[in-house]
């Protein structure tokens, strides 16, 4: 029964850390990444679609994405959904590609963004602690309805807590080299 709960905690902790990484994937360092244009969609025939499903994203080079629409009747209402997508992008047409090229970032943006960034890795933090306590939570049901002993108890929330403490780290090196790939010019 402890190892279930220790399993299931460490499970969403995983998800609480892979929710993070997306979150840090889609703030601009002002190089060329494909997940920039993730939240986009585009009114295709009547029906919102993730642009991912109308048109090939890559990279061209470090400050350029390339966007190959898969049906050229589509190319102004997808420059239309970037322009109209508040990331300060102003894409240019050449037939059936797209470019975007990305504007560096000014000092006082990046610093912003480090503070997003360092409010993102706040709640993670907050997300894993909040599954431990429902972990212990359970560990001290189980204590309570006499199905372990109290020795199994503390040594439960003992592994418990360093589960937590290995997640927290695990964000914390994250928001490390966010913070420096942001102040990297």
């Amino acid at each position: 029964m402890i190892n279930e709960i220790k399993n299931d905690a460490e499970v969403r902790m995983e998800k609480c850390l892979e929710v993070f990484q997306i979150h840090l994937s889609k703030i601009r360092t002002g190089r060329a990444s494909p997940g920039l244009l993730d939240g986009i969609t585009v009114d295709y025939y009547g029906t919102t679609t993730p642009l991912r499903q109308l048109a090939n994203v890559t990279t061209e080079d470090a400050r350029t994405l390339m966007i190959t629409v898969f049906d050229r009747g589509m190319s102004a209402a997808v420059e239309k959904a970037i322009i109209t997508s508040n990331l300060g992008l102003n894409p240019s047409s050449a037939g059936a590609v797209i470019r975007v090229p990305l504007p560096a970032l000014t000092e006082e943006r990046r610093k912003d963004l480090i503070k997003i960034v360092r409010t993102e890795a706040e709640q993670g933090r907050v997300s894993v602690r909040n599954i431990r306590r429902d972990a212990n939570d359970k560990v001290k049901i189980l204590l309570k309805n006499k199905e372990i002993s109290e020795d199994s108890e503390r040594h439960s929330q003992d592994n418990i807590q360093t589960l937590t403490d290995a997640f927290i780290k695990k964000i914390d090196v994250l928001l490390a080299a966010k913070e420096a790939e942001l102040m990297d010019f």
